[in-house]
């Protein structure tokens, strides 16, 4: 049974969710502070959280900036509607993904078990793959840029790994939000986006060029330089 933990001052969310995710196989904890819920994030007793922003004693986003500074566990970020900028700061932070409130329950435990599924996969997911300077080893689940390591999160890595394989061709949006987020796409999804745009950032730390450029209308596409394949 998968242990999940929220971090939500919302007791009566945390009660009804804790009666909806049972049934389904996953043993529920709530939290109802900041404080508490990093202590209980970084116990890494959990399969994943679900963490709300708008907590007492340390926000939501204070507490996701402290987590990934040590851990690397799925967080699902649950925001009011409205709050845009919150959610795709969530997200530049390190949150797998995003649900707006208020949700349907069945639709929080679609995105639990899609997030479950792609950080569960089997480690072998296919050879290591390189293109150019970028070297993947899906096995060990380790990217490295001229030969030194890039510290990429779950969702980085699965994005990176689906683009690289396709380098040089169109991967639409809806393509990789099933491969990397486990789901559809849905209106104004802006998650991949948002990943993508991460992505970029390491990437060209050290470079000029563009690695990744947008194709308008359709999705993204992995440059490859003449000679690097």
């Amino acid at each position: 049974m998968d242990r999940v933990l929220i971090v939500d001052d919302d007791v009566d969310l945390c009660r009804l969710l804790g009666e909806r995710l049972s049934p389904e196989g996953f043993a529920l904890e709530a939290v109802h502070d900041g404080p508490r819920g990093l202590e209980r994030v970084l116990s890494q007793e959990h399969a994943l959280v679900i963490l709300d922003l708008m907590l007492p004693g340390m926000g939501g986003l204070d507490v996701l900036r402290r987590v990934r500074k040590q851990s690397p566990v799925p967080v699902l970020i649950l925001t009011a509607r409205g709050e845009d900028v919150d959610r795709i700061l969530g997200l530049e932070i390190g949150a797998d993904d995003y649900l707006p409130k208020p949700f349907n329950p069945r639709e929080l435990i679609a995105r639990i078990r899609a997030i479950l599924r792609r950080t569960g996969r089997t480690a072998a997911t296919g050879n290591s793959v390189s293109v150019g300077d970028l070297q993947l080893d899906p096995a060990a689940r380790e990217a490295r840029m001229d030969g030194l390591p890039i510290d990429l999160t779950s969702v980085e890595f699965n994005l990176l790994e689906t683009l690289l394989r396709e380098a040089g061709h169109v991967v639409t949006r809806e393509q990789l939000t099933e491969t990397v987020l486990g789901r559809k796409l849905g209106p104004f999804d802006r998650v991949i986006d948002v990943h993508i745009s991460n992505l970029r950032k390491k990437l060209n730390r050290a470079h000029d060029e563009e690695r990744i450029k947008a194709v308008r209308g359709s999705g993204y596409v992995f440059v490859v330089r003449s000679g690097t394949r």
